[in-house]
């Protein structure tokens, strides 16, 4: 009886615990509060009530009949569905070579992909304008061999090379975590398949495929949510009638002073940014349990 009343004593009460545990979350809450929710209600309020006038949605509506908000919308979405894909084919193809081909380079390569998710975008988009743009090595070269009067390569300054910039950007994004799930694939599962006669493209469709699923999904996930918010690259491209959301944005704020509809603008980037997550939540629950198929 007297070591029951000495635990009782000793352990915490569920209603001081709980309290406990309610002061912990006030802190995050507080910095949330101050550097998005408070920011976010600022735009929100200017683009339902411009200039402290009364609120009102017709000029959100305006804006988004627009054609440049349907142009932005449209390059958008292309741009971060097809450099998503690229990433995701890329990104897969390389990892499986790094994680299951070898080669005396595999950790070296292991590297050079966290090196590059450390490098700033406008690094690589710089690199691309050296090697593909108009004054570029490559077209440098063709002019003089050929002794052509234009440049042949122009696709850099075109949503094309836009979205392969993207893609060279974007796909360790994709590799790292893939590389992760390689990893805990078991040999011995891959070694059985072989023996039993399947062949390389049946053992990647049915046991790393299935395995690295959930890895793919949080990558591919990673990649859309970052290329939908992408600036530097577009920016900096410099691409011809390539006008995505953040740059409309960027546009009607700072070129225009044109605040009201880059607040509505803003608004729909960050709505489209927040549906992705939630879809991408959904995605990760649905097949996260998933098991490895069999041969």
């Amino acid at each position: 009886m007297a070591d029951l009343a000495a635990h009782a004593v000793a352990s915490p009460r569920p209603g001081r615990s709980f309290r406990a545990g309610l002061l912990w979350v006030v802190p995050p809450l507080l910095v949330l509060l101050v550097l998005f929710f408070y920011p976010l209600s600022l735009i929100v309020r200017e683009a339902l009530a411009p200039e402290g006038e009364g609120a009102s949605l017709l000029h959100i509506e305006t804006v988004l009949r627009s054609r440049e908000f349907v142009s932005g919308l449209y390059h958008t979405v292309v741009i971060a569905g097809s450099a998503t894909a690229g990433c995701l084919v890329l990104g897969f193809v390389l990892s499986l070579v790094i994680a299951f081909i070898p080669f005396p380079g595999a950790p070296i390569a292991g590297r050079l992909i966290d090196m590059i998710i450390a490098l700033p975008t406008f690094l690589m988009t710089l690199a691309f304008t050296f090697i593909y743009g108009s004054a570029g090595l490559l077209n440098g070269l063709l002019v003089d061999a050929f002794h052509l009067e234009q440049p042949p390569v122009d696709f850099l300054y075109s949503q094309w090379g836009v979205i392969l910039a993207e893609i060279t950007v974007f796909t360790p994004f994709v590799m790292r975590p893939l590389l992760a799930a390689f990893s805990t694939i078991e040999p011995a599962q891959l070694e059985v398949a072989s023996s039993l006669g399947a062949r390389p493209f049946r053992v990647i469709r049915q046991i790393i495929l299935p395995a690295s699923l959930p890895a793919l999904l949080a990558g591919g996930s990673l990649c859309l949510l970052l290329t939908v918010n992408e600036f530097g690259i577009v920016l900096f491209i410099g691409a011809k009638d390539v006008i995505t959301l953040p740059m409309l944005v960027y546009a009607k704020a700072i070129q225009e002073f044109d605040y009201t509809s880059a607040c509505v603008i803003a608004v729909v980037n960050v709505v489209l940014s927040l549906g992705l997550y939630g879809l991408y939540r959904a995605i990760i629950s649905h097949f996260g349990g998933g098991n490895a198929g069999r041969v």
